[in-house]
């Protein structure tokens, strides 16, 4: 995109521990876009701060590439506002707002080498060309790339074409970064790889960066903080610690890894009836006698011998009521974890996913046909209202 200003120094990172002193850097207010009868995003409120990196996560068609397009210019808004850096950009052609990006597609020219590739926006506005040569190779040297300048984009992988395309898009030293799903055209091991790369770039330049993703282990691992959508708007905000432990919705719990879910009532106080049987659960805000959703993650519940009241006594477990007996009827091998499959005669005909690490089930002898019980720590069994 088109700046106006002669590029800057890199910014240096800003520490995580000064994350909420920092300054509103992007500011959505009361956004709409609609196509028709159809409406793609509705009321959408956000700020991003200076040197932050967001995502926008959410299933496909939720709204998060339309809000990037938004954001960018490329596809105006219905109503609602856009202020970057103090300005309102709402009604601003692309070319005149401060933001580089990266598609998934790369984009890049293939009858460019990779060096006029990266010099094409500082051609564009006239730099002189021993700036734009010094810019080149500095870029060039951060990605990882210094030996690759005089190649075209044929002749490199997937991995580097994409190193080649934030090298263009940070070229003309942009106040914004937008990356529309940057790495789901690559496979899995160049993926992880890549996002790490990408991540240390953004905290050296320290550019506030958004991020598209439809991937949970991505945003997870990439984001300062996570915006999940669903259905045009904001499920929730947080860090990615916030969303995967605090989930505030059934959407966001259900979304970001794996639940297990039971139709439940509300009791008295942190309890709730699952199967005509007492649980304790996390505290809640939900009336008594409500119907909702009981949520548990996989990885959270515990697995114990088979009689952990007579081996461990009930203060090693926790609430004797969160303590249940279990019949392993299934497990699958995942390298750093066994997914079991359990049934428990207390959860009645609702099967019990838990998700045991290999030195635990290797200590406790757990294997199909087995009998152990298992425990659903009170803090982590969540209530939720039904959609």
């Amino acid at each position: 995109m088109k700046h106006a200003t002669a590029p800057a120094e890199p910014a240096m990172p800003v520490s995580a521990n000064r994350q909420s002193e920092r300054r509103p850097f992007l500011e959505i207010s009361g956004l709409w876009k609609a196509y028709g009868d159809f409406v793609a995003l509705r009321d959408i409120d956000l700020q991003v701060k200076e040197g932050e990196f967001v995502c926008f996560l959410g299933p496909s068609g939720c709204g998060k590439t339309t809000l990037l397009r938004a954001i960018a210019g490329l596809d105006i808004q219905s109503r609602g506002a856009i202020r970057q850096a103090g300005q309102d950009i709402s009604r601003l052609p692309p070319a005149q707002r401060d933001y580089g990006i990266v598609f998934q597609s790369y984009a890049l020219f293939p009858n460019l080498t990779i060096e006029k590739n990266i010099a094409f926006g500082l051609e564009n506005i006239g730099r002189p060309r021993r700036e734009i040569a010094s810019r080149v190779s500095d870029l060039l040297d951060l990605v990882g790339l210094s030996s690759q300048g005089r190649k075209y984009p044929a002749q490199l992988s997937g991995g580097q074409q994409q190193r080649v395309a934030l090298a263009r898009a940070m070229a003309i030293s942009p106040g914004l970064l937008l990356l529309d799903e940057p790495l789901s055209a690559l496979d899995a091991k160049v993926r992880v790889h890549l996002r790490h790369e990408i991540k240390e770039l953004q905290r050296k330049l320290g550019v506030t960066t958004i991020m598209v993703t439809h991937d949970q282990e991505e945003a997870l691992s990439m984001a300062d903080r996570i915006v999940v959508m669903n259905q045009g708007g904001i499920e929730q905000v947080g860090t990615p610690t916030e969303i995967y432990r605090h989930p505030r919705t059934l959407f966001v719990a259900d979304f970001i890894g794996e639940t297990n879910q039971f139709p439940a009532t509300v009791g008295k106080g942190a309890q709730v009836e699952i199967g005509h049987t007492r649980f304790a659960c996390a505290e809640h805000l939900l009336p008594a006698g409500a119907a909702v959703v009981a949520a548990v993650r996989p990885a959270d519940i515990i697995p114990h011998g088979a009689d952990a009241h007579r081996a461990t006594g009930l203060e090693a477990v926790g609430n004797a009521d969160n303590l249940i007996d279990a019949h392993v009827e299934d497990m699958e091998f995942l390298g750093m974890f066994w997914r079991t499959r359990l049934s428990a005669p207390r959860l009645k005909e609702t099967p019990l996913v838990a998700d045991f690490s290999t030195n635990a089930v290797r200590r406790l002898c757990i294997e199909i046909g087995s009998a152990i019980q298992v425990e659903i720590p009170q803090e982590r069994l969540l209530l939720f209202a039904k959609a």
